[in-house]
């Protein structure tokens, strides 16, 4: 595909210079004209494990938008002396689709989360998007991809949601993204914060960029996830000193 998009060089990543809007409105015009689409939305901790994982590494490059989901992306573009306007999460891209997909009567496959999740929002989906098209849906406990795989390319969706966690939704979506035309991505615990499972930050927290410290304060097992940001940041500055992007 020829990106639409210029990019902004992060550890050796190529991030899309877009606002979550911008994207959003070019998600559109590629699904109206039915183009195959693979979305990575990465933060510090995707780009970490990809470095440590040639094979992750190809998959994330081989997506056709790799968005800044995370504010830590954006902060390490501007220690390089590049820019990118602003984070462009999956949670957000998927809600603004979802609209969209409301009305212009777009169909979605949903994929990932515990069983019970996916049921509850598959509901809320019905009741709140009466117009969106529901193509199919499987929770994310499965061994093979054959079944699932199968159903997709039987439905022939718009969109794929997998909501299966790192790496491996990333991992499936290149797997299989030719089973339909459609635009495929990956958007981690969204499933379980539509479906009221999980609480977002507030959205004071996201505006001053620190949703990374709300989510460690409900949650503090994730503090060893957490590192990855100190580390991620660290290799921005040994970049920027060394000259090696």
């Amino acid at each position: 595909m020829t990106q639409p998009f210029s990019t902004v060089n992060v550890l050796g990543y190529d991030f899309i210079r877009a606002t979550q809007q911008e994207f959003v409105d070019q998600l559109k015009k590629d699904s109206d004209e039915h183009a195959n689409r693979f979305v990575v939305t990465a933060n510090p901790e995707i780009v970490l494990t990809a470095l440590n994982d040639p094979k992750y590494s190809d998959v994330i490059k081989g997506s056709d938008y790799l968005t800044a989901d995370g504010i830590g992306i954006v902060k390490g573009a501007a220690i390089l002396g590049e820019s990118l306007p602003e984070r462009v999460t999956g949670y957000d891209t998927m809600c603004a689709i979802l609209k969209w997909a409301d009305k212009a009567h777009k169909s979605v496959y949903f994929l990932g989360a515990r069983s019970e999740v996916i049921s509850t929002m598959i509901e809320k989906i019905r009741s709140d998007y009466p117009g969106l098209q529901i193509a199919g849906y499987h929770d994310g406990y499965f061994k093979d991809d054959t079944e699932i795989v199968s159903e997709i390319a039987a439905s022939g969706p718009d969109f794929v949601f997998c909501a299966l966690g790192f790496p491996r939704q990333e991992y499936f979506i290149a797997r299989n993204r030719r089973a339909a035309d459609a635009i495929w991505m990956g958007i981690g615990g969204s499933f379980d914060v539509l479906a009221g499972y999980a609480e977002r930050a507030p959205q004071w927290w996201i505006d001053h960029h620190i949703e990374w410290l709300y989510r460690l304060v409900k949650e503090p097992s994730r503090f060893i996830r957490m590192l990855a940001l100190p580390k991620y940041l660290l290799l921005v500055l040994k970049s920027r000193l060394t000259g090696r992007r």
